[in-house]
């Protein structure tokens, strides 16, 4: 695959003007001690560089530009646009946002911006095109960075106004709307355009995740996203008349509800994203992450932010431990990142990120356990050059990821509040993960013959041509895992009538007529059929045979008996049905299943407590093998006798590997 860059970029977000000039040589000396080869520079400096309307002011980020670019560093430019300046507000306040309380903000914060606000709009596009004019020609620039972490909504008049126009785009005609939305309900139905308002708090909103109408929220959701989505294009277009070929992307944030990232992608040069785990965020959960970025182009991707060690916005804002963020970052890069960057470079003095973890602490000097820490890491990367960039990951297994169902699944009223998207992608995730199968997190339309198993869970919104390309992927002999709350409603949120789970009713073989919920202190379980047992709960199918065959049944209540999990032969593949959600021994159990039957291959076939990823180039695989756990593990002996490229020495037959060790061994293909 292409390589979009000539090294693996380290560094991070630089904000000098931060700081008097004595101390920017400084920053340079420990820099490049720490074997920093990038920075990204320019995030938030709107105010700086444009002080007033019609004046603007490069020159101190000339000075920054001038400096970098002769030490030699690769930069991140970023087009400052994700906070306002005060004199906008000021003299147009409409440029600020409506939150969904319905009270229009003042200046402050970031992520400030209407997105429908057409003076926005110009002095975005404008400050855009004049750095592009100004600095794109530089050869020391290689990458655009467009605004920072989009997100937020507004619900102003002029969102409203917009939303009206782009429905008049969607459905052409108000009875379509009408009949898209069910306005027959309430009696809700709309005469005119202009009786339309948005779903906030003042409106159809019963509370922020919760709605009387799903259809208009989740079009709201739709046209928010591609609203910002046309301000990223916006910026991107404005430099690309000066710039024609430097790659242009913006930092996205994994699993972030409110934007639609697999349509932002088609637009982005490269997918980047910013990596903030808890303290208590288990590894597969951040490998998932990984996985969507690089399955939002089938692509590597850039980490764009990481914290050297302390975050400092987050409830627990522990340390990590010594040797956490460098095997950290190799997961990172062997699920497919070509950069790995930091937030931030120097520790801010003041305001709400001054003890956010930085390369630079508030000390000053290097001389800390997180600067010995980076410096490890950028040698290691430094000696690997260009070897592991646009290596490819490849797998047998693709996980749906879906926006628009992660929208109407959690804007369903019912069946119970504790059913959420991310949660249950995730358990289907980690079995894989534990096994060392990769993984492609991939969208609704994707090519699915790509893979031995797809897996679908909770699909509950079953859009136009799902079904078609679901039963062509499971005639073709593909093993299809689908489960509860799928196959529900359409686009719009409306019913699929005939018989749950609606259009996937003949695949999965099974009809289910009721839906039981169970609260956090009930539970059922299942029984398979070789009398292993399973705790149940959250919600369970209460579901017909209609050629599937039971794999597991429920042990209690009054639908003790009924099949709980199904298996049904479909043309030359497969489909399981997952009725209930069930404890993790006895989903893996059915899962396990799947995978045999689709005769899936894990990344070695010796088993392992390691996280074992590899990335394939043309006559190389690269392994990467870490230690996550909290004991001693030994390298697989599959892969003893080749080469360590972090240290140069061949790995030899039970070698150990204690926690966050990190071994990248080359093989030959």
């Amino acid at each position: 695959m292409e390589k979009k860059f000539q090294r693996i970029l380290y560094g991070g977000d630089y904000n000098p003007n931060q700081w008097p000039k004595e101390i920017w040589d400084e920053d340079m000396r420990i820099f490049k001690n720490a074997h920093i080869n990038s920075a990204t520079i320019n995030v938030f400096s709107w105010a700086k560089i444009q002080p007033s309307e019609e004046e603007y002011n490069f020159a101190q980020l000339d000075e920054i530009v001038d400096m970098l670019s002769e030490e030699n560093y690769d930069i991140v430019l970023a087009t400052s646009t994700a906070a306002l300046p005060a004199w906008m507000v000021k003299k147009y306040p409409e440029v600020a946002r409506t939150d969904y309380e319905g009270r229009h903000h003042k200046f402050g914060q970031r992520h400030n911006a209407c997105a429908n606000s057409l003076v926005y709009q110009k002095y975005a596009a404008t400050l855009a095109g004049k750095l592009a004019e100004r600095y794109g020609d530089n050869e020391r620039i290689v990458c655009w960075h467009i605004n920072n972490e989009y997100g937020g909504d507004c619900y102003c008049e002029k969102c409203e106004k917009a939303f009206r126009v782009w429905l008049k785009k969607k459905y052409k005609t108000l009875e379509a709307l009408n009949k898209a939305w069910n306005l027959e309900f309430w009696g809700h139905t709309v005469h005119e355009w202009d009786e339309i308002v948005l779903p906030n708090a003042l409106s159809e909103g019963l509370f922020d995740d919760n709605t009387a109408f799903a259809g208009i929220s989740i079009d709201y959701r739709r046209f928010n996203s591609d609203s910002m989505l046309d301000n990223y294009k916006m910026e991107r277009d404005a430099i690309r008349r000066f710039d024609k070929e430097t790659v242009i992307t913006t930092n996205l944030m994994g699993t972030y509800k409110g934007l639609d990232y697999f349509k932002w992608a088609k637009e982005m040069d490269i997918v980047s994203w910013d990596n903030y785990p808890s303290y208590d965020t288990t590894w597969s959960f951040t490998a998932m992450n990984h996985d969507l970025m690089r399955g939002l182009k089938n692509a590597p991707f850039m980490l764009m932010e990481q914290t050297p060690s302390q975050q400092n916005w987050q409830k627990y804002n522990s340390l990590k431990r010594p040797g956490q963020m460098r095997a950290q970052s190799y997961q990172t890069v062997a699920h497919g990142a070509d950069t790995i960057q930091f937030f931030q470079l120097r520790r801010s003095a003041g305001a709400c990120e001054k003890f956010h973890g930085a390369v630079i602490e508030h000390v000053g000097t290097e001389n800390t356990r997180v600067f010995r820490e980076v410096q490890q890491l950028g040698m290691e990367l430094e000696n690997l050059g260009d070897a592991t960039l646009g290596s490819v990951n490849e797998s047998e297994v693709g996980i749906v990821f879906d926006w628009d169902n992660y929208w109407a699944l959690e804007y369903t009223s019912g069946p119970s509040v504790d059913l959420t998207y991310v949660k249950h992608i995730h358990q289907y995730y980690k079995f894989f993960y534990d096994k060392n199968i990769g993984v492609d997190m991939i969208p609704f339309d994707a090519d699915f013959s790509k893979y031995k198993v797809v897996v679908a869970p909770v699909l509950y919104m079953v859009k136009e041509g799902m079904r078609e390309a679901l039963e062509e992927f499971t005639a073709n002999g593909g093993a299809l895992i689908t489960t509860y709350m799928s196959g529900i409603v359409d686009q719009s949120d409306n019913v699929h009538l005939g018989g749950y789970p609606g259009p996937l009713r003949e695949l999965a073989g099974v009809w289910v007529e009721e839906i039981d919920a169970l609260a956090p202190e009930q539970s059922n379980e299942v029984i398979f059929d070789d009398g292993t047992k399973a705790k149940c709960g959250l919600v369970c199918d209460l579901m017909h045979l209609e050629g599937a065959e039971s794999l597991a049944k429920y042990g209690s209540d009054f639908y003790k008996g009924m099949p709980a999990a199904t298996k049904n032969k479909y043309g030359n593949g497969v489909t399981y049905y997952i009725g209930t959600d069930i404890e993790e021994e006895g989903l893996n159990k059915i899962l396990e299943m799947a995978v045999e039957s689709a005769d899936v291959n894990p990344v070695i076939s010796e088993k392992s407590e390691l996280e074992i990823t590899c990335r394939k180039a043309d006559n190389h695989s690269f392994y990467f093998v870490m230690n996550f756990t909290d004991k001693d593990l030994q390298v697989p002996s599959s892969l003893a006798g080749n080469m360590d490229m972090l240290t140069g020495e061949t790995v030899k037959e039970e070698e150990i590997l204690s926690k966050y060790d990190v071994k990248l061994i080359l093989v030959d293909n």
